[in-house]
């Protein structure tokens, strides 16, 4: 039940030790894989080393969730074996005590989750825009004490919207229940969702955290409520939704450089953003460090930077816009984000046809090549197509 004892600590130092203490057995400074199934009983039956059984806790996991509750700000911290298996355990425990309030704009498949998921274990939904108060005011009024979860995604996928996490998490305590934020996009590095008031922070870890495109996994993040905590961590264990050693390993080896980085990619994508905004074969460009972004004063309030993340339109359409994902050199044509390389995506063929994304825009990923690369590489594209 891995506890963060120490918020006095800078990111940069936590990220460096919190998830990666000493091994007590060898004094080894890299923390070793344990890959083992099961862990030996004593012999009055006890498991005095607090280890029993894989799905139940390992040593690598207890040290990478110490780390990811040290990193937001939390009081603890459950690794999942996805994001969307976070997502998931957070709704099922919610279905059980009330109406989930959520962002209607976020990730697709949490969208599913919400639309398919909750229903079939009998739980409800209202979705609404977050990024507008008085609306959030009125359904949480109609709903009134049937609430038992907001949920709000911000940055938002792929749309980069924003929504107010200081004036949300008033709202949900109003009525006496959490807010739970999913803030993959920002990463603790540029948004501290706790810290603004929300009792849950959700976490893809699969990408930045892990920031190199070999891991899958989640987190969820406490701060307070306990009994979250311990009704997820149940139901973690029943499904099965732990994450393996080795992705725990993984992430611990990825966590000390997660702010070097997530600088780094901010830094291009800034860039970038000015770029494309005077390229004329563009007509919108989605980046919330634009002063021209809708929740751009809301941003720059509650984050300390803008994010790696941008998407933006293409005149001429959906022809036009995998035109141009089809020309570059540089960017990788993939799905995922958050890693070192640059990505590019046309979101809308990726989603299916339920989606709301429209299919001129192109998601970009930034990564960590030189920004005078991926300018050119999007200049190229962009000319190709226009001529």
């Amino acid at each position: 039940m891995p506890r963060n004892p120490d918020r006095s600590r800078a990111l940069e130092t936590a990220a460096v030790h919190a998830a990666r203490p000493p091994d007590a057995a060898t004094g080894a400074v890299a923390p070793p894989l344990y890959l083992t199934t099961n862990f030996i009983r004593d012999p009055d039956g006890d498991y005095r080393r607090g280890y029993n059984y894989i799905r139940d806790g390992n040593p690598n996991l207890a040290a990478l969730e110490t780390g990811l509750a040290a990193l937001d700000g939390g009081d603890r911290a459950l690794a999942t074996s996805s994001g969307s298996a976070a997502t998931a355990l957070l709704f099922q425990a919610a279905a059980g005590r009330g109406t989930i309030v959520a962002s209607e704009s976020a990730y697709h498949g949490t969208l599913r989750q919400l639309a398919e998921f909750v229903p079939a274990i009998g739980g409800r939904v209202r979705t609404v825009a977050t990024d507008d108060l008085d609306t959030v005011r009125a359904v949480l009024a109609e709903e009134g004490e049937s609430v038992a979860l907001l949920f709000v995604e911000t940055p938002a996928n792929p749309l980069l919207g924003i929504s107010d996490l200081a004036a949300l998490a008033d709202l949900a305590a109003r009525l006496g229940v959490p807010l739970a934020c999913d803030s993959t996009f920002a990463t603790p590095v540029l948004q501290r969702p706790l810290d603004l008031g929300a009792g849950i922070v959700v976490h893809s870890s699969t990408k930045y955290l892990g920031g190199h495109g070999d891991l899958m996994g989640g987190a969820l993040i406490f701060r307070g409520r306990e009994d979250w905590a311990e009704q997820i961590a149940g139901l973690r264990g029943v499904t099965g939704a732990v994450p393996s050693p080795f992705d725990c390993w993984l992430l611990q080896r990825s966590l000390p450089t997660l702010p070097q980085r997530v600088r780094a990619q901010v830094a291009s994508a800034r860039r970038l953003a000015e770029f494309l905004t005077g390229r004329p074969e563009v007509h919108a460009v989605l980046y919330p460090g634009l002063e021209s972004h809708p929740g751009h004063t809301v941003a720059a309030r509650q984050m300390t930077d803008f994010g790696g993340m941008l998407s933006f339109r293409v005149r001429g359409g959906q022809a036009a816009a995998l035109a141009v994902a089809a020309r570059v050199d540089v960017f990788t044509r993939a799905t995922s984000l958050g890693g070192i390389e640059s990505l590019i995506e046309h979101r809308a063929s990726i989603e299916g046809p339920a989606t709301k994304t429209p299919d001129d825009l192109l998601r970009l990923s930034i990564g960590l090549e030189h920004p005078d690369d991926l300018e050119a590489d999007l200049a190229t594209a962009l000319a190709a197509v226009a001529d």
